[in-house]
């Protein structure tokens, strides 16, 4: 078997040896003497005869003389660029971990003119019969071409845009075939960086996790949000490592160049927001040892302190060891018109999910036509807001907090009137808080100082309500709706936050904007219509006070089976519906998006479930969900706007499910506006009948 092996290595170097050649460089390769190297070559030489290749014989016989007589150099070199030389297999290279010599196709023309023009006139009847680039095989045997296979041509996204406009271009396809001709998902390629190919192959894989967020990333590991912001802002590039993320990290997470967490799963607060943010993530890496406290953690065999180089891929997952170089996306003239034929055909709209004015610009630069979620909790982790939120969860009396929640509605105002801004009269639909009050309580001893100072309370008793808080099952808990029925001067708050700033952008810039605001996790009419007779309320108490005509909507987000149950009765309270995709999936499947990364894998092996139920659609069992609930909508409010905000909103497979079904728009991170859009181009010409 070793002699064999090295038979075939031999008759694979014969097919890749270049110009730099030397005398003893067959018998280098194989680790042997010139005398065994010419034993094997003569084995080699007589199978070749048995099969007559003559081709393969007269190199053979260079090969071997040049073993024996270095005069013959000269000959072999000639024989190596002979045609034969332009039919070798990436697979044989591949088996055998050698590189090729390769030369281009025009060479083909100055050794054999007449095989080049068989070839180029093959091609071309080959590329205009199949309309597509082809990927071709040939051989040539004593001067006579022979064409083994051809197949459409694999090609990176960047290649496909142009072969599709090229193609148009040249009256062989039109530009609705172009648009079906581009894989949707392929377009991650272009808006986010990658990593220098070079680079990567010195790079070494200590680890591999979830691909939560795509991208490349490479910097110095830092273990706390205010840490990573700190390093960020002298010029470093930072990594942040975490157990896992929440919303008081965000600052953090927008200092960071990639994100990396121990736990969490596709839907994850850090995929999500990372997404968001066209921030590299990989997450759920069960792997890691980390101790946040000593600011270190180790994987791979390798142990990491904070300042050291890692890098992230977050389309693979793959975490490496040290700084890999990377570089910056680049999108070409093509991507415009593909994307402006796609808007041609698609009939569902695109919004995005985004909760600050540079997410909405990057969204409106992709195409976005609206926001159809901005998440109203992460605005209040600032410096400056979060003692206020913290007094108003603290506070004893009504007054007192209404005190703290009116010191927030400048800040509140602030950002709805910067979105408003930034969206020039697009829909904008404001979710009101949603998370439980215990994500926004401080956990840091000298945090808890501070804040027994302001309300005038000792440390102890400040610990007690923060404790009062906990929750068991907090995603089932005391949130959403919720928490206006139990607290509705924070409902009052948002809605003059929302009406105000709606109003004055409308004034001073002449938008037209129609505020959509939306009751999040209702299951319940009765609890939807308590809240919106709150909002109501408040927002005809704004129009008043500012002598104001502006319309306005309330709707909900249907994110419990309950509420996808009763959506005939729920629309008669909400005017638009947006399902809530990730926490309709959780409450379906009956676990934890945070946790299911630990067990889906082996579901995934077992063949129970086929993809992450949280990535893609599951569309039997939550989709039927939406599929109903859209209809018991329509029965009873026909104009009702239906919408979809969860991650699945940038899911191709996903996008073509919400056509079929006759949504109004899909919503999903910035970044995935574009694959939304062509994802959902392509729905409309698979499926001309809905």
């Amino acid at each position: 078997m070793e002699e064999q092996n090295k038979i075939a290595a031999l008759e694979a170097v014969l097919f890749t040896i270049g110009d730099s050649v030397e005398v003893g460089k067959l018998a280098e390769v194989i680790g042997e003497d010139v005398r065994t190297t010419k034993k094997l070559l003569a084995r080699l030489q007589e199978r070749y005869e048995k099969e007559d290749s003559g081709i393969m014989l007269s190199v053979l016989e260079n090969a071997y003389q040049l073993c024996s007589k270095p005069a013959y150099y000269e000959s072999l070199i000639k024989v190596v660029k002979a045609p034969r030389k332009y039919i070798l297999t990436d697979a044989l290279l591949e088996t055998l971990s050698i590189i090729a010599y390769k030369q281009p196709i025009t060479k083909l023309e100055q050794d054999l003119p007449e095989c080049y023009k068989q070839f180029m006139e093959i091609a071309m009847k080959l590329e205009a019969h199949y309309r597509d680039m082809q990927d071709m095989e040939f051989t040539i045997e004593n001067g006579k071409l022979f064409f083994l296979q051809t197949r459409n041509g694999k090609r990176t996204a960047q290649a496909a845009l142009q072969i599709a406009c090229d193609l148009v271009d040249e009256g062989m396809i039109t530009p609705q075939e172009a648009v079906t001709r581009i894989e949707a998902k392929s377009l991650d390629q272009l808006l986010h960086p990658t990593f220098d190919p070079e680079a990567l192959k010195a790079g070494e894989v200590i680890g591999q996790a979830l691909p939560a967020s795509p991208g490349a990333a490479a910097g110095k590991v830092y273990f706390t949000a205010e840490e990573a912001k700190q390093a960020h802002e002298q010029g470093e590039r930072v990594v942040l490592v975490r157990l896992e993320t929440s919303p008081e990290d965000i600052e953090g997470m927008h200092a960071s160049e990639g994100i990396l967490t121990v736990r969490g799963g596709m839907t994850s607060h850090a995929a999500v927001v990372a997404r968001g943010m066209g921030t590299c993530c990989v997450s759920g890496c069960g792997d890691i040892a980390i101790n946040e406290d000593d600011k270190v953690f180790e994987l791979g065999g390798h142990t990491f302190h904070e300042g050291d180089y890692i890098s992230l891929d977050g389309s693979t997952g793959k975490i490496y060891k040290g700084d890999i170089k990377t570089m910056e996306a680049s999108v070409s003239g093509n991507f415009g018109r593909i994307m402006d034929w796609a808007d041609q055909y698609r009939k569902l709209q695109v919004r995005t999910n985004a909760d600050t004015p540079q997410d909405a610009a990057n969204a409106v630069k992709f195409g976005a036509e609206g926001i159809g979620l901005c998440r109203t909790e992460h605005m209040f982790f600032d410096p400056d807001r979060i003692p206020k939120i913290r007094q108003m969860i603290l506070a004893r009396t009504l007054e007192q907090r209404e005190k703290a929640l009116n010191a927030l509605i400048p800040f509140q105002k602030g950002d709805f009137k910067a979105l408003y801004e930034v969206m020039e009269g697009r829909p904008v639909t404001i979710r009101f808080l949603d998370p439980p009050l215990h994500e926004f309580v401080p956990t840091e001893q000298g945090d808890i100082d501070d804040l027994a100072v302001q309300m005038l309370m000792t440390a102890e008793e400040v610990q007690e309500i923060c404790d009062s808080l906990h929750e068991f099952n907090p995603m089932m808990g005391h949130r959403g709706c919720r928490l206006a029925v139990t607290y509705p001067e924070i409902a009052k708050m948002q809605t003059r936050a929302v009406m105000e700033a709606a109003i004055e952008v409308k004034a001073e810039k002449g938008y037209d904007i129609v505020p959509e605001i939306m009751i999040p996790l209702v299951g319940e009419k009765k609890e939807l219509k308590f809240v919106k007779d709150v909002v109501v309320e408040v927002a005809e108490q704004v129009k008043k006070e500012k002598n104001s005509d502006i319309q306005y909507h309330i709707g909900t987000m249907i994110e419990i089976p309950r509420a996808a149950l009763l959506a005939d009765e729920i629309a008669e309270e909400a005017e638009f519906f947006s399902f809530g995709t990730n926490d309709l999936t959780q409450m379906t499947f009956g676990f934890s998006r945070d946790d299911a990364g630990k067990f889906l894998g082996d579901y995934y092996k077992n063949k129970i479930y086929e993809s992450d139920p949280f990535a893609r659609l599951d569309q039997k069992g939550v989709g039927q969900l939406i599929k109903m609930a859209a209809e018991k909508g329509r029965k009873t409010r026909p104009d009702i706007k239906l919408g979809i905000c969860g991650e699945h909103g940038g899911d191709p497979s996903s996008v073509e499910f919400c056509h079929k079904v006759g949504l109004t728009y899909v919503s999903c991170s910035p970044y995935r506006v574009p694959i939304a859009r062509l994802a959902a181009a392509q729905a409309a010409i698979n499926n001309p009948e809905t």
